[in-house]
């Protein structure tokens, strides 16, 4: 038997009973030797891959169905179908098929599984009882027919053979005249039997019935049929809502009358699949998928024609970026695209991609830039849903049209700043359209999906222009919430069209057009009815301004987007963290009311601690931000909870990664405070491994001559602080530059000064001088860090920093336990840095000029 080649689809139908597009191929009829029989195979057009090896079973029951179409079933849940594009091709492989099974090629089912009993009854009927007789189609007939066509569903062969005498006798249309004769004369017992074979007949599943039943001549009636089910005291009327509720609109018209008709059918089709016909029941489930692949390959069809007419798509996108269009077509021209784009994805691969390339060719993207900022809630959801499509499809087409539109339009009507301002702007209380607004630009942003080319590379570009250009937009409302100790609304009017809905009243005035905030002024802390917040009325600390159930949900999703760019951005998010002081910021949220936005904001921190950079470990270090987390720690007391858990997760990895620098600063300032907490061995884990490191520190340090450790290589706390800031800001401002913390040379550890005590006891003296340092008490007994809150700690400059706050002693003795707890803050990772300026400094600066070697810090 020679091969014979043919172009199909292969489709597979899934566990949703819809059909999955497997690929495209020839199809050729051969024998096989490992399968031992002959087989039907498909080869990739592509690649010449085997997309499908099947032997054709003796015993399978093939279907052909519209005549392109050959479906049947592997196993008992493998469905297969092969679509061919020609119908010579699909006779062809037929016929081969027929042959096999020794079978006329006129039939349309070859044959049906049945069980071993089934078989040895019907081995016994006699050979001339082909078909089932038939009861005359009449009113006094129609209980026996009901009974025929309900009995014959259990048997695959018998359904078989009453599909081909429904369809031979041409019964079905006279079954649809006597519906109209018991609907004219109010017979209910006969429209209730009516509904039992029209339901009947649709489980037998057979294309050719339905190609009947669904015309334009007999669809009404059959769903006029299905409106009288017995278990309904009042029928349903579903062909009133077909005819006058249900409306086709014609954004543009179709004149060409088969697609007319097509569009028609399927949408009827469909109604009576989702809305009238019962859910099926696990033993039901297989009777419609035939039903299911006449509503696939209608849409395949209907998708296929729209598209080769390019006069029609290119009048649809005129009228769509007209700015003559009112806002009633606008929204019908939307939601065309909608579901216009939602058929398209029973196109296969190949064809799905020449549609969205000539989408993106008509100028898809510009269009929805425009729609998108309409106030029409309904219109923007639409145009949110066509631009899901389009990222899914291809985000590297999505971002180079935003980074070209970059060079021409202003930042505030960049399509990717459109988007964020959709976000940020949800007026739905569970923030729907927010999340999956944030969903695709994660997708946008992820360097996975992002090409790299030996001309250039999509990631680099990119993420240059979305730090340069969007990410001011998505931290807005962050930093807004957050500000410390002035109203930053100059900076979020000219870059932030919606910043005053977070930051002031509506009452303040801006040359931008704004959605109504939903966000009231008694939200706002610190704030009453007859003032506005200014920088006046602000307080001169970072809090968080609003704290209502939705901005939480809407500042976690930012902290989600910028967590994610911990992860998989580089030197962008790190240069962005640095010159924001963005994690203190983010850290004020630990405050909330709102546990979830609390935890966001510390996963924040656990993503970056977890990159083990010494650059982050030295910006947390000097900027004192782990004491907004054990606040919150101490604050939630003895719960056992999720802040709880992860709070000590967090410690716990530093312990277990041993990261030095962390652990001496974590232990060096908080131990005191953290040494009560025994449930975990957490704290003092870190506590051991601090003095384990001490200890060998101090083993090098006394296997040095003491000669090396003359004091004339001692350097005072400021300027070691000024040398280590110059290194920590040497290459911050140079764009584009992963920085990396310099490796000091190995030195010996006799560098450590041996008056160290001599020195912590001067400066804790000078330390009680100075009135600013002062011991604060929030409570009789309380034991609490003050924050620094200015972004000076991180920068290097002369900032208090946290000490612990020792109460007095009240007289019943009771706070003996925490009269020890005045700490002095020591430099990270072992260096010493002073807790004020101190008038000798520069004397000491001089000395330190002539020096050419510098202390080793602790644990290094």
């Amino acid at each position: 038997m020679s091969d014979t080649r043919r172009r199909v689809k292969v489709y597979t139908l899934n566990e949703d009973r819809q059909w999955d597009d497997r690929g495209t191929g020839h199809v050729s009829s051969t024998y096989v030797e490992e399968l031992k029989g002959m087989s039907l195979l498909v080869r990739a057009e592509s690649d010449g891959s085997l997309l499908l090896e099947s032997k054709i079973n003796p015993n399978t029951a093939y279907q052909k169905q519209q005549d392109t179409l050959i479906v049947w079933s592997e196993a008992e849940n493998y469905d297969l179908a092969l679509s061919f594009q020609e119908k010579a091709g699909c006779d062809e492989i037929w016929e081969k098929i027929c042959q096999v099974q020794g079978k006329d090629p006129s039939v349309e089912v070859t044959q049906d599984l049945i069980d071993e009993s089934e078989e040895e009854r019907f081995e016994e009927m006699p050979e001339t009882s082909h078909l089932i007789d038939l009861p005359t189609c009449e009113l006094n007939k129609l209980e026996e027919i009901a009974d025929l066509v309900t009995s014959v569903l259990s048997s695959p062969i018998r359904r078989e053979k009453l599909a081909l005498a429904l369809e031979n006798e041409g019964y079905i249309k006279k079954l649809l005249q006597l519906f109209q004769a018991c609907e004219n004369l109010e017979n209910t017992e006969g429209l209730h039997h009516l509904y039992e074979i029209i339901r009947g007949i649709l489980f037998l599943n057979k294309a050719t019935l339905f190609e009947v039943m669904f015309s334009d001549e007999c669809i009404m009636d059959v769903v006029g049929c299905l409106e009288y089910d017995p278990a309904l005291a009042q029928p349903k009327r579903h062909r009133e809502f077909l005819t006058k509720t249900a409306k086709f609109k014609e954004v543009i018209p179709i004149t060409d009358s088969e697609l007319r008709q097509k569009i028609h059918q399927t949408y009827r089709v469909q109604y009576i699949q989702d809305i009238i016909l019962p859910t099926p029941s696990v033993f039901e489930e297989n009777f419609l998928s035939t039903l299911t692949s006449f509503i696939f390959f209608n849409k395949v069809e209907i998708v296929s024609m729209l598209q080769e007419d390019e006069k029609f798509l290119s009048e649809v996108f005129a009228q769509l970026t007209d700015e003559a269009t009112d806002d009633d077509k606008r929204r019908e021209l939307v939601n065309f695209f909608k579901e216009f784009c939602a058929f398209s994805q029973t196109l296969q691969p190949q064809n799905r991609d020449a549609f969205f390339k000539t989408l993106a060719k008509l100028g898809i993207l510009p269009a929805l830039e425009i729609v998108m900022g309409m106030d029409d809630l309904q219109v923007r959801s639409a145009a949110t849903d066509i631009f899901s499509y389009l990222v899914e499809f291809s985000p590297s087409m999505v971002r180079e049209f935003v980074m070209q539109e970059a060079q021409q339009s202003d930042d505030d009507i960049l399509l990717i700043n459109v988007v964020i301002e959709q976000m940020i702007c949800d007026t739905d209380p569970e923030l729907g359209g927010a999340v999956q607004l944030m969903g695709l630009l994660r997708t946008l942003i992820d360097p996975e999906n992002m090409l790299a080319t030996t001309n250039k590379t999509e990631k680099s570009e990119f993420l240059n222009f979305f730090y340069n250009h969007c990410m001011h937009v998505l931290t807005a409302p962050l930093l807004t919430n957050t500000s410390e100790d002035k109203c930053e609304k100059d900076f979020f009017l000219k870059h932030y069209r919606y910043s005053w809905s977070f930051v002031c009243t509506p009452s303040h005035s801006h040359s931008h057009s704004t959605p109504s905030s939903s966000i009231s002024q008694d939200n706002i802390v610190g704030s009453n009815k007859n003032n506005t917040i200014c920088p006046e009325t602000l307080p001169r600390t970072p809090q968080c301004h609003q704290d209502n159930y939705q901005t939480a949900q809407l500042l976690a999703l930012i902290l989600e987007l910028l967590t994610f760019c911990v992860e998989h951005h580089t030197y962008h998010i790190k240069n962005y963290i640095m010159n924001k002081d963005l994690l203190r910021r983010v850290l004020v949220l630990m405050n909330s009311k709102h546990t979830f936005l609390a935890l966001c904001a510390l996963r924040f921190m656990r993503r970056i601690i977890g990159l083990k950079d010494e650059f982050y470990n030295r910006y947390i270090t000097k900027g004192n931000l782990f004491e907004p987390v054990i606040n919150a720690l101490l604050d939630n007391g003895t719960r056992y909870n999720l802040l709880n858990s992860a709070v000590i997760e967090l410690f716990e990895f530093i312990r277990v990664e041993d990261i030095k620098s962390l652990t001496a600063h974590i232990v060096e300032n908080f131990y005191k405070a953290l040494e009560s907490i025994e449930y975990v061995q957490t704290f003092k884990g870190l506590k051991t491994k601090y003095e384990q490191e001490k200890d060998r520190q101090n083993q090098k340090l006394n296997s040095v001559p003491s000669i090396l450790r003359s004091n004339r290589f001692r350097r005072d706390a400021k300027a070691l602080e000024e040398d280590e800031e110059m290194w920590f800001n040497e290459d911050e401002e140079e764009e584009g530059k992963v920085v990396v913390a310099p490796v000091e040379k190995s030195k010996p550890e006799d560098d450590f000064p041996d008056n160290y005590e001599k020195f912590m006891e001067t400066k804790k003296a000078k330390e009680s001088e100075d009135k600013e340092n002062l011991p604060k008490r929030t409570s009789p007994g309380g034991f609490k860090f003050t924050f620094s809150h200015s972004a000076s700690a991180a920068n290097g400059t002369n900032s208090k920093s946290v000490v612990a706050q020792t109460p007095p002693a009240t007289s019943n003795g009771s706070s003996s336990k925490t009269t020890n707890l005045a700490t002095s803050v020591t430099a990270t990772k072992g260096s010493l840095v002073g807790l004020v300026d101190y008038p000798d400094d520069e004397e000491e600066d001089e000395e330190e000029e002539t020096s050419p070697r510098k202390r080793p810090r602790l644990g290094s």
